[in-house]
């Protein structure tokens, strides 16, 4: 049986919601092991002078525990 944890995690990134996603994941794996899955729980947009400047996700991570 396997025991599963989820937290929630913020990434941004100033090119797309998926690139935002894909950096949050990167990032957590180099010190979150057994990774399994991501929802993503909101996203949001930054906004100067009419023009979007950052995207922004919460993620809800879900990584198996370790035995």
């Amino acid at each position: 049986m396997s025991i599963a944890r989820v937290t929630e995690i913020s990434a941004t990134s100033t090119k797309s919601f998926e690139d935002a996603v894909q950096e949050g994941i990167r990032r957590a794996s180099k010190t979150v092991r057994n990774i399994r899955s991501a929802w993503v729980k909101e996203h949001q947009v930054r906004v100067a002078d009419g023009e979007i400047t950052e995207y922004q996700v919460n993620l809800m991570v879900t990584f198996v525990l370790d035995d």
